[in-house]
């Protein structure tokens, strides 16, 4: 995903799956998720089920995707969804996620996409403290 390696590129990234601390990802689709993982380098192609099912994405797992539920848990705002996905980075950062709180957050990342099939949109955003 050419999104995912600029973003990488600015900010320094060689391992995203070591050096990211919690990751909101666009997860329309539970297959989107997977790909996404893939595409994002978290994983290598064909691997996303196996990390899953190994619980490397869960809230204690080393590397805490969606940690507020995701699309499926807030519907679907158009527009709006990547801004949740900020905000809840922000409050990681702040310490005040409560029990989806992860430790030590230093660099999160949001994952956007839209559009209509062959005219897509991506965005990749990478925060830190």
């Amino acid at each position: 995903m050419r999104a995912a390696r600029q973003a990488y590129e600015q900010v320094g990234i060689t391992n995203p799956l070591k050096q990211i601390s919690i990751a909101e990802v666009h997860d329309c689709f539970t297959i989107t998720e997977l790909l996404i993982y893939e595409d994002l380098g978290f994983v290598k192609k064909g691997e996303a089920k196996e990390a899953v099912d190994a619980g490397l994405f869960t809230l204690e797992g080393e590397l805490p995707v969606n940690t507020d539920g995701g699309l499926k848990s807030f519907g679907h705002p158009i527009g709006a969804s990547g801004l949740r996905m900020l905000y809840e980075i922000y409050k990681q950062f702040q310490g005040k996620a409560g029990p989806r709180q992860v430790k030590n957050v230093e660099l999160g990342l949001a994952h956007n996409l839209g559009g209509v099939p062959g005219s897509f949109t991506c965005s990749v955003v990478i925060l830190g403290r």
